[in-house]
């Protein structure tokens, strides 16, 4: 299992706007974290000085989402439905998507529920619970 570190995950967000912004080649997970970046053009002030990025601190009382958090979970997400893991969840965000006339506004939902599914973990000290996670997802995209 890969496990990047917080500076990690800030240096390949930055690189890859970076990457993106000068035309570069894309590695697949940076053309799928690429996608992501471009629907979030709120961020590139964010993404385009990695020596703040990695000094900077995103805090609740801030008021404001980190963005390389929020680009993660896309990215999660993005590979999650790629390998169908846990099994439906493709099919589950597809219908959302569907409902929701946006697979952009459906990953921002199953955001929601994939930070539930992280919180109750942490908070219980069990594994994440992937079925739950699953039909949180499925209600959503049944209502």
């Amino acid at each position: 299992m890969f496990a990047p570190s917080q500076e990690d995950v800030r240096r390949f967000f930055c690189a890859t706007a970076a990457k993106q912004r000068e035309g570069c080649v894309l590695t697949p997970m940076e053309a799928i974290a690429a996608q992501w970046i471009a629907e979030h053009p709120e961020y590139t002030g964010d993404l385009a000085d990695v020596d703040a990025a990695l000094a900077a601190v995103y805090t609740v009382e801030d008021g404001r989402t980190n963005p390389f958090l929020h680009l993660s979970m896309h990215l999660s997400i993005a590979e999650q439905c790629s390998i169908d893991q846990p099994r439906g969840i493709r099919q589950a965000v597809d219908l959302l998507a569907a409902r929701r006339n946006s697979l952009h506004t459906a990953h921002h939902e199953v955001m929601e529920c994939l930070g539930e599914m992280i919180w109750a973990s942490q908070r219980s000290g069990l594994p994440p619970d992937g079925l739950a996670y699953l039909d949180a997802v499925r209600r959503r995209a049944t209502t």
